[in-house]
C-alpha cells in the first residue's frame, strides 16, 4: 500500500539541504510487497553522508526519562556534561575528565517551560516545541498530578512496556498534539500517511509484540486514557479501536530508535585529536578504564534514548548486507544516513533492521527476528544466496534466542555504544 497523498518532493522536507539531497537519492515504489525504496542518482562514495533528516516527531523513552537520563524535551540531546554523565553511570563522584572543551553540551543554554518546567537545551528548541505540539501537550502546573489524563497514559505505558524500551506512547501523543495544533492539518496527515501500513492481523501483532499476551486488554485501556487526554473531533478517526491500533502499528514498525550521548561525543572528539603518542596512549587508557567502570556499574545503558518518525529515512528497506547505516553524532535528533560501501547510480539504499551479532547469524535466525519484528520475509541477496540452507537455527542461537527479537531501538544502542 503506497499512499501518493504526499507529494515526493516532500519525502526531503525534513532533510538538511532538501536540494542537494534531492539530486543524489530518490524515492521509488517498487512492488506491492515492498512499497517503496530509495535509490541512488549519482554515485555515493564509501563513508559519504547521503542525508541528514530530522524527524517528523520524537520523543524519548518513558523509563530512560525516569532513570534520569536527562535529555532535552525536542532533539533529545543530552543535558548533562560529558563528564556529569561520566561521573553518573561510572558511580565516581569526583571523576574529572581530561580535554573537557571536547564536551558540546552549554549549560547556560538550557531552558525550562514557563508553565511545565520540562527542560529544553536552547530556546530554539523550547519555541519549535511549542509551535509544533507543546500547547497541546503542557502540563503547566498538573506535571506531577498522578490523577492528569496525560500522566494516566504515560503511567499505562511503563506497565506496560519495559526496558529495554523500542516505542512510545509518547510518539503517537505527539503526532495527534501536531496535527491539532497545525493550520494546515491536511499537510500533516498526508506526511503521515506516508509511512508503511499494516492489515488488521499484522497490526494485532505488532501490538503483541510491544505489549505481551493481554494486549487486546492493554490496547483498550491505553486507547481510554489516549482518548479523554487528547480527543479532537477531526481526528476522530484515531480514536475508534481500529483507528487507534494503526497508529500503535505505525508507531510499533517506522519507530526509529534514537540513542544520543554527550559522553560519546567527548570520546569521538577525543579520538580526533592530533596528540603526541604518550598523550594518545594515556587517553585512550583512560577512556578504556573509563567504560569498563561504567560497564560494572550501568551495564548497557548508556544513552538518552528515544525514538523517531523519520521520513526519508523510513523509505529505506532492509538487507542483511546493508550499504548505508543510520547514526546520531551530533548528540540530537538528527540522523545521519552514511554510506558504508560504494554506491553506483540506481542502485538501491539499503539498512539493516537488524544489529551486527544478529546479522552474522544463519538465515533462518534472521527472517525469524524479521518477521517477528518487521512482518516480512528478507529476499535480499544474502537471504538469497542462502537460500538452500535447511530451516534451522543453530544451537546457541536457540539459547539465547528465548528473549531476543529486539527491534531498532535496541540495535541502536548497541551501535551507539560501541564508541
Amino acid at each position: 500500500y503506497f499512499n501518493m497523498a504526499a507529494p515526493i518532493g516532500d519525502m526531503f522536507s525534513f532533510c538538511a539541504d532538501p536540494g542537494k539531497v534531492g539530486s543524489s537519492v530518490e524515492v521509488r515504489f517498487i512492488d506491492k510487497v515492498k512499497g517503496k525504496g530509495l535509490f541512488a542518482k549519482k554515485a555515493i562514495r564509501k563513508g559519504e553522508t547521503i542525508f541528514v533528516e530530522r524527524p517528523l516527531v520524537s520523543a524519548q523513552f518513558l523509563w530512560n526519562a525516569l532513570y534520569k537520563y536527562r535529555a532535552c524535551e525536542h532533539c533529545l540531546r543530552s543535558l548533562e556534561t560529558a563528564e556529569e554523565n561520566a561521573r553518573r553511570l561510572s558511580g565516581k563522584a569526583g571523576l574529572m575528565l581530561p580535554y573537557p572543551e571536547q564536551c558540546r553540551v552549554r549549560l547556560d543554554l538550557q531552558q525550562a517551560c514557563p508553565h511545565c518546567q520540562v527542560m529544553y537545551c536552547s530556546t530554539e528548541c523550547r519555541k519549535a516545541a511549542f509551535e509544533q505540539y507543546h500547547q497541546v501537550l503542557c502540563l503547566g502546573p498538573s506535571r506531577d498530578d498522578q490523577e492528569h489524563p496525560l500522566n494516566k497514559v504515560q503511567e499505562a505505558w511503563r506497565n506496560m512496556h519495559y526496558p529495554p524500551e523500542t516505542s512510545s506512547i509518547m510518539l503517537m501523543a505527539r503526532m495527534v498534539a501536531t496535527v491539532k495544533q497545525a493550520r494546515d492539518k491536511g499537510h500533516w496527515q498526508s506526511l503521515f500517511s506516508q509511512f508503511c501500513s499494516r492489515t488488521a492481523n499484522e497490526e494485532d501483532e505488532i501490538a503483541h509484540k510491544l505489549l505481551g499476551e493481554k494486549f487486546q486488554g492493554q490496547l483498550a485501556l491505553l486507547r481510554n486514557h489516549f482518548t479523554t487526554a487528547l480527543y479532537d473531533e477531526r481526528l476522530s478517526k484515531w480514536f475508534t479501536p481500529e483507528g487507534f491500533r494503526s497508529l500503535f502499528a505505525l508507531v510499533g514498525t517506522n519507530g526509529q530508535g534514537i540513542g544520543t550521548s554527550s559522553l560519546s561525543q567527548w570520546v569521538h572528539g577525543c579520538d580526533a585529536l592530533e596528540l603526541p603518542a604518550q598523550q594518545r596512549e594515556q587517553l585512550d587508557a583512560f577512556i578504556d578504564q573509563l567504560y569498563k567502570d561504567i560497564e560494572r556499574e550501568t551495564g548497557d545503558f548508556l544513552n538518552c534514548e528515544g525514538s523517531g518518525l523519520f521520513l526519508l529515512q523510513s523509505s529505506c528497506n532492509h538487507s542483511c548486507l546493508p550499504n548505508a547505516e543510520a547514526s546520531f553524532p551530533d548528540n540530537n535528533y538528527l540522523l545521519h544516513m552514511t554510506a558504508l560501501s560504494d554506491i553506483a547510480p540506481g542502485e538501491e539504499i539499503s539498512i539493516s533492521y537488524l544489529d551486527c551479532c544478529q546479522r552474522d547469524r544463519s538465515r533462518h535466525s534472521r527472517h525469524k527476528i524479521l518477521r517477528e519484528n518487521y512482518l516480512f520475509v528478507c529476499s535480499c541477496p544474502k537471504c538469497l544466496s542462502q537460500a538452500d540452507e535447511l530451516d534451522v537455527t543453530s544451537e546457541e542461537e536457540e539459547e539465547e534466542g528465548e528473549g531476543e527479537g529486539e527491534t531498532e531501538g535496541d540495535d541502536l544502542e548497541d551501535e551507539m555504544t560501541d564508541v
